[in-house]
């Protein structure tokens, strides 16, 4: 039997990868002489670099400016082809990640992507010609200028001076000096994991929907939301391009300068990252998937890595067992989409502590349980 191993990752208590090491250690209990492979998964936001370099990528670690200016180490990965090209992966929570600041009111306005712009700078040195990014766990909601002003652009006010980094500045932009940025933008290929809808501004936009977890209050969320309107009008002047688009409001607006100033597209999360770490190939090859996440909910159903990943094995005729820290759907939601069997880490854990505790312990446990009464 061949098993493919590919859980998310338990969010608080293990990586993709240590979930992926304890299902294969329940699932090689029950079936000693399988072959089980583990592939941890991601659907664009974080775990996305784990993924990658999981399947074969080379990490590389780079000092960058975090959130709220305070240095800070950026992981991201980079794969070179045989034909000269190169693809590099990039987590903006690496470098903007909402983990490297206190979500407070003064924060979310002064929050920036910064640090982005520099591990994409330091992808392009390294001769990346197409970059992937992953914009889950962001801190700020500033458009992407930030970004684009560690690859030379700035934003000016009206008397002509550059304005300070953070979404709390947007609102005072009246023109962008563009002469600066970095060429290659033009030319690398820029795929941005995005797989939520939220346009760039708006009662659904960055700042509306995504703000307040970022620390923004009311009055906060208004001038985020009213600096993001401004940065697309100035957009649209500098480049004639429109970038309120459905999707465009993922990690705090990051998307909006790519697409006014790069050839950058959005695309879905999971089916980008699962193209770049050749999961169709090791699809091809399981006669049983075993995969898994934290919490398995309402949010899970819409297209997170465990359930696309079962949807794309039931497409393939394979059965999928689900193993979760907790399970908030039904089993025949589940069913749908091709689960036979599913357990969770609630059922074998003497209490939701103890489950995050010794997540892996019983993981393993759960896996081995729901394979023999599979």
């Amino acid at each position: 039997m061949r098993i493919l191993i590919a859980p998310d990752k338990f969010k608080g208590s293990l990586t993709a990868a240590q979930a992926a090491s304890a299902i294969a250690e329940g699932a090689l209990r029950v079936y000693p002489d399988a072959v089980a492979t583990q592939f941890p998964v991601a659907d664009g936001g974080e775990g996305t670099l784990e993924a990658a370099v999981a399947a074969g990528y080379e990490e590389r670690l780079n000092a960058v400016v975090g959130p709220i200016l305070a240095p800070t180490g950026a992981a991201w990965a980079i794969h070179k082809d045989s034909f000269g090209g190169a693809t590099a992966v990039i987590e903006t929570a690496q470098a903007s990640g909402l983990a490297l600041m206190d979500p407070t009111p003064e924060n979310a306005l002064r929050a920036h992507s910064y640090g982005c712009g520099q591990l994409i700078a330091a992808a392009l040195d390294a001769g990346a010609t197409e970059i992937v990014l992953g914009v889950g766990g962001s801190a700020m909601t500033d458009g992407g200028s930030g970004a684009l002003r560690a690859l030379g652009l700035k934003p000016m006010d009206g008397a002509g001076n550059v304005v300070p980094l953070g979404g709390g500045s947007l609102a005072d932009v009246a023109n962008i000096d563009h002469s600066g940025l970095d060429p290659r933008l033009a030319t690398a290929r820029i795929r941005i994991a995005v797989d939520v809808q939220n346009p760039l501004f708006g009662t659904d936009g960055a700042a509306h929907v995504f703000g307040p977890q970022k620390g923004a209050d009311a009055d906060t969320v208004e001038l985020l939301d009213a600096g993001l309107r401004n940065w697309a009008s100035v957009l649209r002047q500098a480049t004639g391009r429109d970038v309120n688009v459905p999707g465009a409001g993922a990690a705090g607006g990051f998307p909006a300068s790519f697409l006014a100033f790069s050839g950058a597209t959005l695309e879905g999360g999971f089916a980008l990252v699962a193209g770049l770490t050749g999961l169709a190939a090791q699809l091809a090859e399981a006669d049983l998937v075993i995969t898994g996440e934290g919490s398995m909910d309402a949010q899970s159903l819409t297209g997170k890595a465990p359930i696309a990943l079962a949807d794309a094995a039931r497409e393939r005729g394979i059965p999928v067992i689900v193993v979760a820290g907790r399970i908030l759907v039904t089993p025949e939601e589940l069913a749908h989409h091709g689960v036979v069997a599913a357990a969770q880490l609630l059922d074998v854990a003497a209490s939701p502590e103890d489950a995050v505790a010794n997540a892996a312990k019983y993981l393993a446990w759960a896996t081995s349980q729901v394979l023999e009464g599979a």
